[in-house]
C-alpha cells in the first residue's frame, strides 16, 4: 500500500514539474517586441538615432526573426533627452504595447527613469548609449544591462594615458546633467589618484550652442589639460569653438566620451590627435569590418559603439530567451549573466552580477589626414586594455545586488 502511494506521489510531482516547466517555456503575448528608446533628432541622434534601430534590426535578422517559433519586433522611439518623455514612452511601451525590453536609451538623466520604470514593471532594459557608472553602481537594477561603456572606463583609460605623458593639471568643462557629473567625477578621481592636480570646473547646459564663456574660464586656468565632460554634439561644438578661441596650441582639448561620429564630423583636419578610448572600432578585424560593410549599406553611416553596442545587446538578450525559454525579465536578465557574450565585436565577455559587460577597452588616437587612406579609416590603436583593468571593481560600485548576494 505504501509502495502505491509512493509511485503515485513520486509521478504526480513528475508531472506537475513537467507542467510547469511547459508553462514556463512560454513567450507573452506570442510575440517578442523589443523598444528602441533613442534620440532621433538631438545632439546625440548621430551617435545613436537611426544607426541603433537599424543595429538592433540587424540582431534580429542574423538570429533568425524568430525565438522559439516566435515572432520578434522591433520598434522605435525618440525620448528628446528628456527624462519625462522617457518614462512617459516607457510606460506606455510596458502597460499598453507590450513591449518586453527596452534598448539603447542614450542620456544617462534618461536612462535613470527608465531604468526604475522597468524595474516596477518587471522588464528589461538593455543600455547601450548612456554611460554613466551609477547606473552599474548604487542605482543597480536585476532588469538591467549596462552593455557598452561607462564613465569610470572612459576616464581611467583616458586620464591614466595623458598622465603617463605628463599632463598633471587639469580643468573640466562638464555638461550639467547625470552623465557629465558622473565622468567628471570618474576623472577626477583618477586625476588625483595619479599625482595631478584639478584647477578647476565649469558646468554648461546640455544642447549649448556657444561655448565661449566656459571655454575663457578653461583658458585662464592655463591647465594642460582642457577635458570635455560632454558627448555628441557638445563634444563637436566645444572642440570646434576652442580650435577658434585658440586654446588648442596651448592648452590640449580631450573628450573624454568621443565616438566616431564626432571624429566625422570634425574632419580629420580638426580632430587629429585627439585620444579617445572605445569599446569598438569598425576596423579591428574581418568581423568588424563585414559587419560594418553591412550596417554602412543600411544607414550610409559609419557605426559607433552605440550602434555595435545594442547589436550585441540585443543578440544576446534573444540568445537568453532561447535558453531559459522564457521572455519574463527577471529569469532572461539572470540568464543573460550566466551564459557567455559572443558577437562580432566581444569575444568571451561577460555580464557581471550588478550588469556591466566585461569586455576589452580600446585606446585610441585620431589619425592625420596623411595617416587615413580610406574613407573612415580614423584611429590607430594605441592599447588594449583588459576588462578586469578597464571596469570598476565589482567591490567598489555599492551595487545593492552584489551586497545582497555576499549577505545571502
Amino acid at each position: 500500500m505504501k509502495a502505491r502511494y509512493l509511485v503515485r506521489a513520486i509521478s504526480s510531482a513528475a508531472a506537475l514539474l513537467v507542467t510547469t516547466s511547459f508553462a514556463g517555456a512560454q513567450v507573452s503575448d506570442g510575440v517578442v517586441k523589443i523598444g528602441v528608446l533613442t534620440d532621433m533628432t538631438g545632439l546625440y541622434s548621430d551617435l545613436s538615432g537611426r544607426g541603433s534601430v537599424a543595429a538592433a534590426q540587424m540582431a534580429v535578422e542574423d538570429f533568425g526573426g524568430k525565438v522559439m517559433g516566435k515572432r520578434i519586433e522591433v520598434v522605435a522611439a525618440d525620448h528628446q533627452n528628456k527624462p519625462d518623455v522617457g518614462a512617459s514612452i516607457a510606460r506606455r511601451w510596458f502597460d499598453l504595447e507590450r513591449v518586453d525590453a527596452i534598448a539603447d536609451v542614450p542620456t544617462s538623466s534618461v536612462a535613470f527613469a527608465v531604468q526604475e520604470i522597468a524595474r516596477q514593471k518587471n522588464r528589461a532594459l538593455l543600455i547601450s548609449s548612456s554611460g554613466s557608472s551609477d547606473l552599474t553602481g548604487k542605482a543597480c537594477s536585476p532588469f538591467s544591462v549596462h552593455w557598452t561603456y561607462d564613465t569610470y572606463a572612459l576616464s581611467h583609460a583616458v586620464g591614466n594615458a595623458l598622465l603617463k605623458r605628463g599632463a598633471d593639471t587639469w580643468f573640466f568643462l562638464t555638461a550639467d546633467y547625470a552623465f557629465g557629473l558622473a565622468l567628471e567625477k570618474d576623472a577626477r578621481a583618477v586625476v588625483e589618484a595619479g599625482g595631478g592636480k584639478v584647477l578647476g570646473s565649469v558646468r554648461h547646459p546640455q544642447d549649448t550652442s556657444d561655448f565661449s564663456s566656459f571655454l575663457l574660464q578653461a583658458q585662464r586656468s592655463k591647465a594642460k589639460i582642457v577635458a570635455l565632460a560632454n558627448a555628441g554634439g557638445d563634444t563637436v561644438n566645444s572642440i570646434k569653438q576652442a580650435q577658434e578661441f585658440g586654446i588648442t596650441p596651448k592648452q590640449q582639448i580631450v573628450g573624454l566620451l568621443t565616438y566616431i561620429s564626432d571624429v566625422h564630423s570634425l574632419g580629420l583636419q580638426n580632430a587629429q590627435g585627439l585620444l579617445l578610448a572605445s569599446a569598438f572600432y569598425w576596423d579591428m578585424n574581418e568581423e568588424t569590418r563585414a559587419w560594418a560593410k553591412r550596417f554602412i549599406a543600411r544607414v550610409n553611416k559609419v557605426p559607433t559603439m552605440a550602434n555595435a553596442g545594442v547589436y550585441g545587446a540585443v543578440l544576446h538578450y534573444l540568445k537568453a530567451i532561447e535558453a531559459a525559454k522564457t521572455d519574463q525579465a527577471s529569469v532572461v536578465v539572470s540568464t543573460m549573466k550566466k551564459i557567455p557574450v559572443n558577437d562580432f565585436f566581444t569575444k568571451n565577455g561577460s555580464v557581471r552580477e550588478d550588469g556591466r559587460v566585461m569586455r576589452n577597452l580600446y585606446l585610441f588616437q585620431v589619425k592625420t589626414p596623411g595617416e587615413s587612406k580610406y574613407k573612415y579609416d580614423y584611429y590607430k590603436l594605441l592599447d588594449t586594455i583588459p576588462a578586469e583593468k578597464a571596469f570598476r571593481p565589482l567591490s567598489e560600485g555599492n551595487c545593492p545586488l552584489v551586497k545582497k548576494a555576499a549577505a545571502d
